[in-house]
């Protein structure tokens, strides 16, 4: 079983470091690809395979993985790129729906390592919308044609299949979700940090799996539609973090219980009712956690506090603020405006300035 740590420590530190490898790139169906192209064009000499395969191995060995994850990501030379983009894709997405929240998903050095010791439902988002995201890149990878081992979706599961041509470069969720499973091990049977950082991993894929979607194109006659081409594809990650936020909203705190016929640890309601804190059984697709959050108003092991930060007058400052009311600054900006499309390709702006206010988190 492989320690659920590994996937948060990876892609929460790839992604602050700042790499260049980390950024997503664009998809290779938006080139036209559809995924059954050959992945090299060019005839690539011995020595320059040689190279490409050493940089490959140097990028998984970079990540830190456990021993199966190494060989998993040296065995397919795509899977260490959709690793890196999974940890970009992951890490903005977490940063941009915790914008206006007291933690804002401040994962540098110490207070990422602090946070993944402690079952916050702040770090069931992190093993959620990581999990998700490396689903998600997967799918898209092998779509994409960038992996050796998968390729376009091309099995739907339809009601009256024989109406439908399948066409087209579906998203191959079903190669990804397999690909997932095995990289995060099998589920832990006693330890109860293990079993809830591998539930919130699961909540993470089946969001994925819930936003798949058939997308159809029509041909025919003036467009009669006598055949139509139809496809899976899979939810924006913006989308997929959006959900996650709202079940990050909802998610319940669990205690320990032991399954008397299996002797097997179960996930449940804390044995002492705690206020504030619902009873509700949790589902299978609900983010639990263990540990109440600190307030991360103040500098800590789990965040750099509030101090300084920028607030929205009339959203947010009170809460961020912690009740220690805020600075307001006045400066003046120049931005683009007044903008017109020019025939044939160019946008024309004029500059526009004005002054606001900022505001800050006093100390």
């Amino acid at each position: 079983m492989l320690d659920g740590h590994v996937l948060l420590g990876w892609l929460c530190s790839c992604a602050l470091l700042g790499l260049l490898a980390c950024a997503p790139r664009p998809s290779a169906a938006y080139f036209g690809l559809t995924g059954n192209e050959p992945l090299t064009i060019l005839p690539l000499t011995s020595e320059m395979e040689e190279a490409a395969v050493k940089a490959h191995y140097k990028v998984c060995d970079r990540l830190k993985l456990e021993k199966k994850q190494r060989r998993m990501c040296r065995r397919d030379p795509g899977v260490a790129e959709t690793l890196m983009e999974a940890i970009s894709m992951s890490a903005l997405e977490c940063q941009y729906q915790f914008r206006f929240e007291r933690w804002n998903c401040t994962l540098e050095g110490r207070y990422r390592a602090s946070l993944l010791k402690r079952g916050f439902k702040e770090t069931a988002f992190l093993y959620a919308i990581s999990s998700a995201g490396l689903t998600h890149a997967m799918a898209k990878a092998c779509s994409a044609g960038r992996m050796e081992r998968c390729t376009c979706d091309e099995a739907p599961d339809l009601e009256n299949r024989e109406a439908w041509q399948w066409g087209g470069c579906g998203d191959n969720l079903k190669y990804s979700n397999k690909f997932v499973k095995e990289f995060l091990g099998r589920k832990p049977n006693k330890d109860l940090r293990a079993r809830v950082d591998f539930h919130n991993n699961l909540v993470g894929m089946k969001v994925i799996k819930a936003g798949v979607e058939t997308t159809c194109k029509c041909h025919g006659v003036s467009g009669s539609c006598t055949v139509r081409t139809c496809w899976r594809q899979l939810s924006p990650f913006h989308e997929i973090g959006k959900q996650l936020k709202q079940k990050y909203e909802t998610s319940l705190k669990v205690g320990s219980t032991t399954n008397e016929a299996t002797g097997e640890g179960d996930i449940s309601p804390p044995k002492k009712s705690i206020p504030g804190h619902s009873d509700q059984i949790p589902r299978t697709t609900d983010l639990v956690y263990i540990d109440d959050s600190p307030s991360f108003c103040m500098m800590s092991r789990y965040s750099p506090g509030t101090s300084g930060r920028k607030c929205y007058k009339d959203k947010n400052c009170d809460s961020i603020c912690c009740g220690r009311g805020h600075n307001t600054q006045s400066r003046v900006v120049t931005r683009p405006c007044q903008c017109q499309v020019r025939w044939c390709c160019y946008v024309e702006c004029k500059q526009c300035t004005q002054r606001e206010e900022v505001y800050t988190c006093k100390d």
